[in-house]
């Protein structure tokens, strides 16, 4: 039986992956940057929730965009970890490149010796770097114990053949996870061409919001945003839905 991963940026959420059966969630905020560190009031509130019945990963991203952090951009990684781990989370998702796209294994590894004895997965940043054999080699020399992975392809289904190659490469060393627009149409699909055995995927159903009044003139964001009383929420069917797919495989 597979082990699923859940991308949540709430504490319900993760509420509704236990429902599910999940085994971990990642613990983001703000999907819609491809998730940065929530706040530690939420990581509290969430291993709180938890309460051993899955475990609680902890994304340490400072901010959206590239993988490349300036001094002071690392520094807050380092605190953020470090209220991570002393707030009970069963591990951190990290991932740092330099500026040519190669695996930053100086840095990375600073962050893997703080965040011990906790899990850590390197992240998608992966995704990015500039060869993925390489990029392998390096997460593997860090020591880390998974690599969240879309085959460097915009979608797991489009990076199948490079994961499977990189599951044969890595050889058991670390688990190859993969992660990027898995649903519970290319699931059985994913299962079959990556020969993976854990995945990570998000699971969102429309959740109306519970305000009466409402002031729809007014938006909190920039040019590019959601309407203020949409939220997409992560369900337990919708969780659901998805690990049955993949049973079907």
């Amino acid at each position: 039986m597979p082990l699923f991963e859940i991308c949540v940026d709430s504490v319900a959420g993760m509420r509704a992956a236990i429902e599910a059966g999940a085994a971990r969630v990642e613990l983001c905020a703000a999907l819609l940057e491809g998730g940065i560190t929530p706040s530690i009031g939420m990581v509290g509130q969430a291993v709180a929730a938890a309460s051993g019945r899955i475990k609680v990963h902890v994304i340490i991203r400072p901010r959206g965009g590239d993988f490349l952090y300036d001094r002071d951009e690392f520094a807050t990684m380092r605190r953020d970890l470090a209220a991570a781990k002393e707030a009970g989370a069963d591990g951190v998702v990290i991932g740092l490149l330099d500026a040519d796209g190669r695996v930053d294994e100086e840095r990375s590894g600073e962050l893997i010796a703080a965040a011990r004895p906790l899990s850590v997965t390197f992240h998608r940043a992966f995704d990015v770097a500039r060869d993925p054999d390489l990029s392998l080699d390096a997460v593997i020399r860090l020591g880390v114990d998974r690599l969240l992975t879309s085959g460097q392809a915009p979608s797991v289904l489009e990076g199948a053949p490079v994961i499977r190659r990189l599951i044969d490469r890595a050889a058991g060393r670390l688990m190859v996870m993969p992660g990027g627009d898995i649903t519970a149409r290319n699931a059985a699909r994913i299962a079959a061409e990556t020969g993976a055995s854990e995945f990570h995927f998000a699971a969102f159903a429309p959740a109306a919001s519970a305000m009466r009044w409402r002031n729809e003139t007014i938006f909190m964001g920039g040019a590019l945003r959601p309407p203020e009383y949409d939220r997409a929420a992560t369900t337990a069917s919708a969780v659901r839905a998805v690990m049955t797919a993949f049973a079907a495989s």
